[in-house]
């Protein structure tokens, strides 16, 4: 199988979340603003390996499965590492159910896709403007979470802006997913008549 350079650039996205892992837990100064450069790297390689494919054409299968598959490991193992060092209060509380959102949306949408293609209406859920905003105010709040995860007194306020900015992503993760399934719901309501059942179901 060859492998071309927008995937090259994927798997090299999922390389680096067991770094980002490794850097985060590691105790050395600047651990966190390290941490957080692999991940906005990790981000970078997201939208670059995407143009390239559109702009040279560079598209595979294998590419098309591994892209999502990279984009959703390395929000859900950020958020399980944030999470993970905010246990206790209303903090963690925010941030356990806000990672919960935004997991379980995650799962769902992906179910809901893998099960509208499986009756020949991929296009209807394709992805929306709103998913899009989402993903951007997503990515912005985890590095500013990354950065300030320790809370020092003098870096509280930017942590509580990063707070505020993922509780508004898991906002917009609902929204965009209401949108998702509301596009798909014309479909689901049908009785699958003629249609191939979803794997598990038949």
């Amino acid at each position: 199988m060859h492998i071309n350079l927008p995937t090259w650039l994927t798997l090299f996205r999922v390389l680096l979340l067991p770094v980002m892992v490794v850097v985060f837990y590691w105790q050395f100064p600047g651990h966190n603003i390290t941490a957080a450069i692999v991940f906005m790297l990790a981000a970078i390689t997201d939208w670059l390996d995407g143009y390239l494919a559109r702009r040279m054409n560079l598209t595979s299968a294998f590419g098309a499965f591994l892209d999502p598959v990279a984009d959703k490991l390395m929000v859900a193992v950020t958020l399980f590492l944030l999470v993970e060092t905010h246990r206790g209060g209303w903090p963690g509380i925010l941030m356990a159910v806000t990672a919960a959102i935004i997991v379980g949306r995650e799962i769902s949408v992906s179910a809901l896709r893998e099960w509208m293609a499986e009756i020949g209406m991929r296009a209807t859920v394709k992805v929306a403007n709103i998913g899009k905003l989402k993903t951007a105010m997503q990515m912005v709040a985890l590095v500013v979470l990354i950065v300030q995860h320790e809370k020092s007194a003098e870096a509280l306020r930017l942590y509580h802006i990063g707070e505020g900015l993922l509780v508004i992503a898991g906002i917009l993760t609902i929204w965009s997913g209401l949108y998702y399934l509301r596009a798909a719901w014309p479909s689901l309501q049908g009785d699958g008549a003629g249609r191939p059942l979803p794997r598990g179901e038949d």
